[in-house]
């Protein structure tokens, strides 16, 4: 079993850039682009929090186990 990151398919469906959701949150955008690609191995505690309240969303619709 993996984790997989929502952050795309929320995104999307929200209208939001990853550079507007970096910017918005002031977070790198690099960091933020890995995860919108679920390309991310460890995932950063600050980030995942911003994200949550950023979206306002909790982690368990963020984040999967798959």
């Amino acid at each position: 079993m993996l984790i997989h990151s929502n952050l795309k398919a929320i995104a999307d469906s929200r209208g939001l850039t990853v550079r507007q959701i970096a910017r918005d949150i002031d977070y790198r955008f690099e960091s933020v682009r890995t995860m919108y690609n679920d390309e991310m191995e460890r995932y950063p505690r600050d980030l995942l929090a911003k994200l949550c309240s950023y979206l306002n969303v909790g982690i368990d619709e963020l984040l999967t186990l798959r």
